[in-house]
């Protein structure tokens, strides 16, 4: 198998460029990315001027991941209100440019409210941008802060259900500091698993059509010193029948109010298999993920991504001969239809826990689920 294996030493930060943050040159503020097509070849930024720039950054997943499209989105109101534009236009496009994670319009809605507030008090246009501009920076802390909260209460599960250490846990996607504004939600498990010495290995799905887990994961555990193995997503089956996997953890991007979770396609069958060879199946997402105005799985909008991504294999960004950088290479024939859903709905009954920085919910039931969500509301409140 090819592997990496664990070092000794230090960790390093799983990037030493933030993954978003805001400037202000003399210019004019911007939004600066870590541009995540661009990786594992090279780190290059992308700068955000306006919504527009980000609305594409986000569609083309520059930028990605549902904790940090959250703060995106906010950031993204707060740009077009500092910059002096529409702020109501840019919110609507920034929360409709990918429309199955929560988090991005949650984002948006929190920053646009605090703008619109600060006009209801009669503050002028320069003191509402610093109110939607305060509001994006406090949901960045609060995500850095959730992420710190997950980490320890999904470590403590794993202990729980799994006791004596030398986890074996397989993830799907990418879900490090690659999409938070911490060290993630899913990953930041198994990398606080990998700093007491609990990790045994971490199996990273491949994750088709784009690759987020070779591409992304590998690239953080690797810079993490973590013992990983990456394998393409169908041979997920054969590890568990192997009995090589200890528990399969996962991010979300929305989770509804009985419980059932989307997230990167690939997940739903993760979970058959899991409950088919008695393998814990563990959700980790922030509070802000949970969704209580969508019902169940089948009320939420998968997100249809374009056929291209199947029937062709994207380029490197970087140049390689004969081969033009961000191009594609066919892989079906000429005219192929793709069936390409970015993510699929996990019910809740496949799910073993869900983990949030306000506790752990197991069984999943939307009873339980209401009450972490009332309990979050009153620890914000109080």
């Amino acid at each position: 198998m090819a592997d990496q294996y664990a070092h000794s030493g230090d960790d390093k930060r799983p990037t030493e460029i933030p993954a978003i943050r805001w400037e202000e040159p003399p210019e004019g503020p911007v939004l600066v990315l870590l541009d995540q097509t661009r990786l594992p070849a090279e780190e290059v930024e992308l700068v955000c001027t306006d919504a527009p720039a980000l609305v594409e950054a986000i569609r083309s997943l520059a930028v990605r991941g549902a904790p940090l499209l959250g703060i995106a989105g906010a950031y993204g109101v707060a740009l077009a209100a500092v910059r002096g534009f529409d702020v109501e236009e840019a919110a609507a496009a920034l929360a409709g440019a990918r429309p199955t994670a929560v988090n991005l319009a949650v984002g948006v809605r929190r920053a646009q409210s605090a703008h619109e507030e600060a006009l209801a008090k009669g503050g002028d246009v320069g003191q509402a941008a610093a109110a939607a501009l305060a509001a994006a920076r406090q949901l960045h802390r609060e995500d850095a802060e959730a992420s710190g909260r997950m980490a320890e209460h999904g470590l403590a599960l794993l202990d729980e259900l799994l006791p004596g250490g030398g986890h074996r846990i397989l993830t799907h996607c990418n879900t490090g500091s690659l999409v938070s504004g911490g060290e993630g939600t899913a990953f930041a498990v198994a990398l606080a698993a990998h700093r007491t010495g609990r990790l045994r290995r971490l199996w990273v799905d491949e994750t088709r059509p784009l690759l987020q887990g070779a591409r992304l994961t590998a690239y953080e555990a690797a810079r993490s010193g973590m013992a990983y193995t990456l394998l393409t997503d169908n041979a997920a089956g054969s590890l568990f029948a192997a009995g090589e996997v200890d528990a399969v953890l996962i991010g979300a991007d929305r989770i509804t109010a009985d419980g059932s979770v989307a997230n990167k396609v690939g997940s739903y069958p993760l979970a058959v298999l899991a409950r088919y060879h008695h393998v814990p199946f563990i959700v980790v997402a922030p509070v802000t993920t949970v969704d209580l105005d969508t019902a169940d799985g089948a009320s939420i909008e998968v997100e249809q991504r374009p056929g291209h991504e199947v029937t062709e294999v994207t380029a490197p960004q970087v140049p390689v001969a004969g081969v033009e950088a961000g191009g594609g290479i066919p892989v079906a024939p000429l005219g192929t239809q793709a069936y390409n859903p970015a993510f699929d709905v996990t019910p809740s009954e496949l799910v073993t826990a869900i983990v949030t920085e306000e506790g752990v919910v197991s069984p999943v039931t939307a009873e339980a689920l209401a009450e972490l969500c009332a309990r979050s509301r009153r620890v914000a409140a109080g």
